[in-house]
């Protein structure tokens, strides 16, 4: 029953994520229903978008015959959600983590393929302008050879009594580690401490080793005095920082090099300059990405694959944190 102009879009959870879904897709003139079993917060969305169709289960959305769906209910949810799409033949767009375990996540990735359906995990960063704005510095060789990358997201707050630091920090950083080192890494370490919840660890280092003995780390913790979002990447031209938690949240470009000739590495000191970038949202650039490939093309960025590396490093991640706790 639905007037088909632009591509029609159902959000199935509309929480606080599920609304700027909500909100975004309406922005770009795709909304076209959503799912919640709340009938006050279907009530709230028909009330601001009144064309807009609610349901409160997802098989009902199913026969309106969307263009596609997105996902943003419970991790706990998402398997039972998504098999349900794919097996409709539907495009998906889940939000992170894709599912609760690897197996699971291997699981939809291949039922994505038998049906030959678009499947997406809303790795959110790999559509930032500034994170876009490096993979192309990357490609172009501006960086040269990448060598090391680090991130630190920290911050006071948003415990979680579900899942630890790790879980609810570093899906995103490690989804742009492989991003940039177009790789998956060959060994994953992981060490932390728990201590406000026991067993939920409030403070992690994650190492990572990449082939050509290229390396990386993430730290993360929600027990720091001040918020840090920091990304950092040596390359063999030069270097870059980011720093998302910034008043202007700027990209800086170090013309730092090592000279290699003679008995001692020295290094070579050049110019720093800020590099600009775009500054649209993310979700919408996501959004946008996810909708131009639901006629013809296949999902590059953040698509099933990627989802489950990031889930098969996560569990790495956990084993390696959980033996040294």
């Amino acid at each position: 029953f639905l007037m088909k102009k632009k591509h029609m879009l159902c959000v199935i959870g509309a929480g606080k994520w599920g609304l700027n879904h909500v909100n975004t897709l309406y922005k770009l003139g795709s909304l076209g229903g959503i799912v919640d079993k709340e009938n006050s917060v279907t009530k709230k969305i028909k009330s601001l978008y009144p064309d807009c169709y609610t349901f409160s289960c997802l098989d009902d959305a199913l026969k309106a015959d969307f263009d596609a769906y997105v996902i943003s209910t419970p991790p706990s949810t998402h398997y039972e959600l998504a098999v349900k799409i794919i097996n409709a033949r539907k495009p998906v767009l889940i939000e992170k983590p894709i599912t609760l375990n690897l197996k699971d996540a291997k699981k939809l990735n291949s039922l994505a393929k038998l049906k030959k359906v678009n499947l997406m995990v809303g790795h959110l960063l790999l559509f930032h302008p500034a994170f876009k704005k490096i993979k192309k510095l990357i490609t172009d060789g501006t960086l040269g050879e990448i060598q090391y990358i680090y991130s630190n997201r920290l911050n006071l707050g948003n415990f979680r009594n579900n899942e630890n630091v790790l879980w609810s920090f570093a899906p995103h950083d490690i989804s742009l580690f492989n991003y940039y080192f177009n790789d998956s890494p060959l060994e994953v370490s992981s060490s932390g401490v728990d201590i406000l919840q026991e067993g939920i660890h409030d403070t992690s280092i994650t190492s990572f080793k990449y082939s050509n003995n290229k390396m990386g780390h993430i730290f993360v913790s929600w027990l720091h005095p001040f918020k840090e979002h920091r990304f950092v990447i040596i390359g063999s031209k030069g270097m870059i920082h980011f720093e998302a938690a910034g008043k202007n949240k700027p990209l800086i470009f170090y013309d730092k090099t090592i000279d290699l000739k003679g008995d001692i590495p020295r290094s070579r000191l050049g110019n720093s300059y800020e590099i600009n970038y775009k500054n649209n949202l993310p979700l919408e650039e996501e959004l946008k990405y996810f909708i131009s490939k639901i006629d013809n093309g296949n999902i590059k960025i953040a698509n099933g694959d990627s989802a489950v590396a990031v889930m098969d490093i996560l569990e790495r991640a956990t084993e390696s944190l959980i033996g040294k706790g």
